[in-house]
């Protein structure tokens, strides 16, 4: 007896009485595919347009990388070797020492590690990333010189932000590690739930050196 099944039962597949709603479906495919690779196609040649500038810095704690936009936004400071170094730029990185936002920068560093207190408003910074982190690099810049905050504190103000009950403080460390563009966004400034030094992408002795150049109590 003949098997009742759609496709036959004898190992031969299911052949459509309506060829037209296979061609259809090959077409949303097809067009779909196309658009995808389009898509990517814009994004690719819009990265391969972009252009960034670097420059060198030499600090007390090391070599450390500044990069800007074409509009002289600071998009990025790392430590040279450190976790997620540059993973936020979209372009290509040039090097140029002769631009003055570098010269600005360079200024606000030196007086930093004198021991000064230069106000991260005097340098205009635009973050790459989405819009998760972003919310939590901003709140980074509104930490104050010589004191912390911790992960948990930091996602209670994202979870009002939100209107949400509750954030992970996991997900905010996460953010915090990717933050692009260091000490000037001063992500060293934040530590564990109980005053412990985690989570700095260039290092914990780094973080504990800046910490100690500011002066911070960590005694609990």
């Amino acid at each position: 007896m003949a098997s009742a099944l759609p496709w036959g039962g004898r190992g031969r597949w299911f052949k459509s009485s309506r060829p037209d709603l296979l061609d259809n479906k090959k077409s949303f495919v097809s067009t779909f595919l196309k658009e995808r690779f389009f898509e990517t196609l814009i994004f690719l040649t819009k990265m391969k347009n972009k252009t960034y500038y670097k420059t060198n810095y030499k600090s007390p704690l090391g070599s450390i990388v500044i990069c800007c936009d074409e509009q002289e936004n600071i998009v990025g400071l790392w430590f040279e070797g450190q976790k997620y170094f540059a993973d936020n730029i979209d372009g290509k990185i040039t090097e140029n020492n002769n631009l003055k936002i570098f010269t600005k920068v360079k200024s606000w560093l030196d007086r930093y590690f004198a021991g000064n207190k230069p106000n991260i408003k005097e340098i205009p910074v635009k973050f790459i990333g989405n819009e998760f982190r972003k919310s939590v690099w901003e709140i980074l810049c509104k930490i104050p010189y010589g004191k912390v905050v911790t992960y948990g504190d930091i996602a209670e103000q994202i979870a009002k932000q939100k209107g949400i009950s509750i954030m992970s403080a996991q997900a905010i460390g996460g953010a915090v590690g990717h933050n692009p563009i260091s000490i000037i966004v001063p992500c060293h400034r934040v530590v564990g739930k109980t005053g412990k030094l985690t989570g700095y992408a260039a290092g914990i002795d780094k973080k504990k050196k800046l910490l100690e150049l500011e002066q911070v109590n960590m005694v609990k």
